[in-house]
């Protein structure tokens, strides 16, 4: 399959990758990641073996794209609620005596 990758076009294949990968010790996955065989690769790491170039090239993005295209299990980062701001206590108490019905 022809993908492009940070403007430079991969013509790449599922045992190509399978290939490359092989031997390749997974770095701790703290973000997306690609399932490859049995075991889980941050997205970069993948992106720098199949196409040699550094990390900053690239977005997880593209390869995600590709890997996804080849039949890869991709994984992206969960949506997570914002972290919410501890209520003051006038918020409190305000919330405490609900809000007022309307007769």
């Amino acid at each position: 399959m022809r993908c492009v990758i940070a403007r430079f076009p991969f013509e790449l294949t599922r045992s190509g990758v399978l290939e490359s990968m092989k031997g390749i010790k997974p770095e701790k996955v703290v973000g997306e990641s690609v399932t490859i065989g049995r075991r889980a690769y941050p997205v970069k790491q993948v992106g720098v073996v199949i196409t040699r170039q550094d990390p900053r090239d690239f977005s997880a993005e593209e390869v995600l794209r590709a890997m996804t295209k080849l039949g890869f299990t991709c994984r992206s980062l969960p949506r997570t609620a914002a972290p919410t701001r501890p209520l003051s206590p006038l918020q409190h108490a305000s919330a405490m005596l609900g809000v007022p019905v309307a007769v």
